[in-house]
C-alpha cells in the first residue's frame, strides 16, 4: 500500500503506508528515532528497535529507497531520511459491554506512515 511521488527540483522521494493498525502516538516514537539519519543508520536502528511498529516503518523506508533507486536512479548509500512523519488515520469504533446494559466505546486507531528520502548533499 505504498505510494510514491517526487519533487523534481529537490529530488525527494516519498513512500507512504496508509491505514496501518497502530496508534499514531506509538508510531511517532519509532519514526522520531530515524528522522535525519542516513538510510544505513535508520535500518540499523529499526532492526534493533523492540517496538512492533518498527517492522512497518522499516517496510515504508525500504519502499522509499526502492523508489529512489528504481524510479530516480539514486544510490541507496547516498540517501538520508529527510522527513518521516505519522498522520492519524480513521479510527475503528467498537463497543464494549458494561454493567447495567450500558456500553463503552473503544477506538482502534490507525496511522498513515510517510517517509521522504533525499540525497545527502541536498539535505
Amino acid at each position: 500500500m505504498a505510494t510514491q511521488s517526487t519533487d523534481t527540483q529537490t529530488r525527494e522521494v516519498r513512500a507512504t503506508a496508509k491505514f496501518v493498525r497502530v496508534s499514531p502516538r506509538k508510531a511517532r516514537l519509532v519514526v522520531d528515532l530515524i528522522r535525519g539519519k542516513s538510510v544505513e543508520q535508520a535500518f540499523e536502528i529499526l532492526q534493533f528497535c523492540e517496538r512492533a511498529v518498527a517492522v512497518d516503518v522499516e517496510k515504508v523506508l525500504r519502499s522509499a529507497v526502492a523508489n529512489a533507486e528504481n524510479n530516480h536512479l539514486m544510490r541507496a548509500g547516498d540517501l538520508i531520511v529527510k522527513y518521516a512523519f505519522v498522520d492519524e488515520g480513521p479510527s475503528l469504533k467498537r463497543i464494549r459491554p458494561r454493567a447495567k446494559g450500558s456500553a463503552s466505546r473503544i477506538l482502534k486507531r490507525t496511522s498513515h506512515i510517510s517517509v521522504i528520502v533525499a540525497p545527502r548533499k541536498e539535505a
